[in-house]
């Protein structure tokens, strides 16, 4: 029998606990968050609540422990062999250990490689990750079916029926759900005879509501009059795997998909540097936008003369403003429109929003689920476009009569789509700037235009095959914009993940030597919360643009530890339950800092709590609003999400919740760098951090992050009125995961980095840079650039980095023959890059940025070439190549660096291998 919620049904064993019933021999199951709380039954004392699991051990009365004997005869098994099990459950609920030991069980896919001989090596290679990505996903959602649902009606101002009611296998945080997600609603009860309906989520569950809001695509028959005896289950949809895998066939049979150039480098070819003709405009900020800053306008002018380019922009440096600056000139000096695009709705909008303020005519293209969604620039998207045109009478009246009728008769409705088909072609014709997501650029309605140049927000949030599907649609010019020190794509098969799909077409460029152009001043946070991130992700390299006072809200009342210092480490102890939804004790000190700050006169709105895990998030929200001290509307607006919700926004105040606190496990995928970085960097005024230090300083990350709020004497223990300082002694840390990195010397910057704002490579470091070496790749670890010495982490925001320092690349172990087939096909592919791109004579380095100093001896302009004698020329010559084999991305040596106690994690498998240094 499985246990579940005597009040809700909830089977999560993690979120039960037991309390007495009217004899001691009867205990009712209750979940702890709601039921626990709100229960009223007068013969249940709820104060007796206890968990069904303790010390990561079900009770002994539930499930009876094995005797020694017992356990003598079991078999040990591994944690790794755990997490495989799992996932052949949820192909196989009947699944045995015995089933991992049958042949092709543990076959893994062929690895992606950093180099591709051509096209049709690279579509061989992601074509199968894809497949392996979209089959989980569709095993996973349609395996996540809700029986006894209770529905509440209501319409819509369409008339559209809408279905709202709870979900509650959301909160395992396997399934993710969005807005325009397609759900399927059936009815099996008495009241009413069997109906079944589908449509798309209009409201996903928050901290105000749990409800999820369906609209119905069809109102015939709908059971409005029942509420009890409904099922949910979701409509799975292959549209953006089909087109990712559209893409790349495009990308191998089509010559005319990317210029020649960009078809090289995205192959990870050595080409030679090379800038674009164009002239340059006189004035490189954009009107209606803010000034941009020294690194900003060297982005923008670099990229106007580059046909690729890579712009990183650490937290809060003006990202979004420096993209829309770029994406004015491009649709300013280059015919034709420019396609923007991003792998979120959100990042789109904000995007869309900044081109719109500088004047140009800009069509949001999106979803036709999504149409129904109110936003700051519904004005601009496509259907509300079509709808405005005034211009055209006789779709003005077809949509009048639709409106008002409902539907229109079959003759009418093919008359009306035919007009809308047109009018949106007109529309988009016209356009400066279209936008939308990167998969939302395969709609059909894009099929029939070609765009010349291409910019990718969030460049490192999308899978690899993700990014092509903009760039097959005739890209000669291609700008990626992104962070690959933040977070990476989200990949849910591990299979696929260890293969190298996380890894995104930005990382890939970065690895091959392609420098990005990082921006440098940062407007967001207090410049003592910039500082940590600064030193340990971006080598010491960000400035501040906001000064402390500007970050000092002198109104509000909260007990930091330094004054002027508006950062604390809130030592938290209580025993951690073993758990997915998080840590009693830690919950109680979120609310109790959430009320500090509310005391202090900080709005709800203001405030964000990160946590990594859903149980958790859930739990937090709930204990808030039944335990707070003050309104419980006040607790129903702060945002609790995890680190990947906040990845792109900021609040004034984070609280990060760090959930374990024990001793017998890690910290989860709070180890990864990259998600550190993130939460780290969300706010503007304040951050305050709980956890355990006992446990967190066990890892090298953590132990350097405790270091400095130790010294800033900002680690504190005990009552929030009555803070002192934390006196803990710190684990030693485990050893860095990769000793190697102790062989890499420091990065020495050039006269030219200093005064242009952006680094270049030196005569002496250019060979290292551009030539790839697959060892260094296969050690690489990201916690590599800690530094042996903590003091340099007091190093100046302004100052020269003392770590992160580039890779000392050793002597080459490759054959000759390898190394003369590449300098012979570099050789060649030069010859047929694309007309529109100028080659630079006497150049080595493929990577080296092309500023207003470079020179030239002459232009030469080429010729688009064949794709098929490009790539038969390049078999014949390269031969047995082994180009393949000595670029793969060893993820299997991974493995084993990983600390064993992570190895739970669904994020284990998935640390990035990756250059963080420039």
């Amino acid at each position: 029998t499985t246990p579940e919620c005597y009040n809700c049904g909830s089977k999560n064993a993690f979120m039960l606990g037991f309390i007495p019933a009217k004899s001691d021999t009867v205990v009712v199951l209750l979940c702890r968050q709601p039921c626990a709380a709100i229960s009223k039954d007068i013969s249940w004392n709820t104060a007796l609540w206890a968990p069904l699991i303790e010390d990561r051990s079900f009770l002994s009365w539930l499930v009876t422990p094995p005797s020694e004997q017992e356990q003598l005869r079991a078999r040990q098994i591994t944690y790794a062999q755990i997490n495989r099990l799992e996932d052949l459950w949820r192909e196989n609920a009947s699944a045995t250990l015995e089933d991992l030991e049958k042949p092709g069980v543990d076959d893994e896919p062929q690895p992606i490689l950093q180099r591709y001989e051509d096209a049709y090596q690279y579509q061989n290679i992601f074509g199968p990750l894809v497949k392996i990505e979209a089959d989980y996903d569709k095993r996973l959602k349609e395996s996540q079916t809700q029986d006894d649902v209770v529905v509440r009606w209501d319409q819509g101002l369409n008339q559209k029926r809408i279905a709202w009611f709870n979900f509650p296998k959301l909160e395992s945080g396997e399934v993710r759900l969005a807005v325009g997600d397609e759900l399927r609603l059936r009815y099996h009860g008495d009241s009413h005879h069997a109906w079944e309906g589908s449509g798309h989520v209009l409201k996903i569950p928050n901290n105000i509501s749990d409800e999820i809001g369906l609209e119905l695509r069809r109102n015939d028959g709908v059971p409005v009059d029942c509420t009890h005896g409904f099922s949910v289950d979701f409509v799975w949809k292959s549209t953006s795997f089909d087109r990712m895998q559209l893409a790349m066939k495009t990308f191998a049979i089509d010559e005319k998909s990317v210029s020649g150039y960009i078809y090289h480098k995205l192959l990870g070819h050595d080409l030679e540097p090379t800038i674009l003709r164009t002239q340059m405009p006189k004035r490189f900020s954009a009107p209606g936008l803010p000034e941009l800053n020294h690194s900003q306008m060297y982005a923008v002018k670099s990229v106007l003369q580059k046909p690729i380019s890579l712009i990183q922009g650490p937290p809060g440096t003006g990202k979004t403003v420096t993209s829309a600056s770029i994406v004015y000139h491009l649709a300013k000096m280059n015919p034709g429109q420019v396609l923007v695009c991003a792998p979120s709705n959100v990042a789109v909008d904000q995007l869309t929003e900044k081109i719109h303020s500088t004047g140009l005519k800009v069509v949001r293209l999106t979803a036709k689920s999504r149409e129904a969604l109110e936003s700051s620039i519904a004005f601009l998207t496509l259907h509300r476009q079509v709808a405005a045109y005034t211009s055209h009478t006789e779709l003005q009246k077809l949509i009048q009569l639709k409106n008002e009728l409902g539907e229109l008769s079959q003759s009418d409705e093919r008359k009306y789509k035919t007009l809308v088909r047109n009018v949106e072609r007109e529309i988009l014709a016209a356009a400066d700037v279209i936008c939308c997501t990167c998969v939302g650029t395969g709609d059909p309605r894009l099929s029939k235009l070609k765009f010349r140049t291409v910019l990718i927000d969030e460049a490192t949030q999308a899978a690899e095959p993700e990014c092509m599907i903009p760039l097959v649609l005739g890209c000669k010019q291609v700008v990626l914009v992104g962070d690959h020190q933040q977070l990476g794509p989200v990949i849910m098969n591990k299979k696929a993940a260890r293969a190298g799909l996380t890894q995104s077409l930005f990382e890939r460029l970065v690895l091959l030597g392609n420098r990005p152009i990082r921006l440098q001043v940062q407007y967001r946070m207090h410049p003592c919360l910039s500082e940590f991130p600064s030193n340990m992700f971006y080598e010491g390299t960000l400035q501040n643009g906001v000064t402390a006072p500007e970050r000092l809200r002198k109104n509000v009342d909260f007990p930091w530890p330094v004054a002027d210092t508006p950062m604390m480490f809130y030592q938290n102890l209580g025993q951690e339950e073993i758990s997915s939804s998080g840590t009693s004790t830690e919950a109680s000190n979120v609310e109790k800092i959430v009320t500090k700050f509310f005391k202090a006169g900080v709005v709800p709105g203001q405030i964000g709590v990160i946590t990594p895990y859903e149980g958790q998030r859930s739990y937090i929200v709930n204990y808030m609003q039944y335990h707070g001290t003050l309104k419980k509307d006040l607790y129903k607006e702060i945002e609790v999400a995890s680190v990947d919700a906040f990845q792109g926004r900021e609040k004034d105040y984070i609280i990060l919740s760090c959930v374990r606190s024990n001793e017998h496990q890690g910290i989860g995928f709070l180890n990864d760098p990259r998600r550190l970085n993130v939460a780290l960097t969300r706010a503007k005024y304040g951050v305050v951090i709980l956890g355990n230090p006992k446990v967190l300083s066990k890892h090298p990350l953590w132990h350097y992050l405790l270091t400095h709020y130790k010294e800033k004497q900002c680690l504190v223990e005990g009552p929030l009125n009555n803070l002192q300082p934390s006196m803990i002694q710190f684990s030693k840390p485990r050893r860095t995961l990769n000793k190697s990195m102790e062989q890499f010397r420091r990065h020495d910057y050039s006269d030219a980095e200093a005064t242009s704002g952006a680094p270049v490579l030196n005569d002496a470091r250019r060979g290292s840079a551009s030539a790839f070496e697959s060892n260094f790749y296969r050690t690489h670890d990201p916690l590599g650039y800690i530094p042996s010495d903590v003091q340099s982490l007091k190093s100046s925001a302004s100052g020269l980095p003392h770590f992160g320092a580039a890779a000392s690349f050793g002597p080459s172990k490759q054959k000759a023959s390898a190394g003369q087939k590449r300098a012979t096909y570099a050789s060649y592919a030069s010859s047929i890059i694309s007309q529109d791109v100028a080659g630079a004579p006497g150049g080595t380095d493929a990577s080296s940025v092309a500023g207003s100093q470079f020179e030239h001896n002459g232009i030469i302009v080429f010729s688009q070439s064949d794709r098929i004698r490009r790539r038969n020329s390049f078999t014949s010559m390269a031969g047995t190549s082994d180009i393949g084999s000595m670029s793969t991305f060893d993820y299997k040596s991974q493995d084993s660096v990983i600390d064993a106690d992570d190895s739970e994690s669904q994020y284990a498998h998935s640390v990035q291998s990756g250059v963080t240094e420039f």
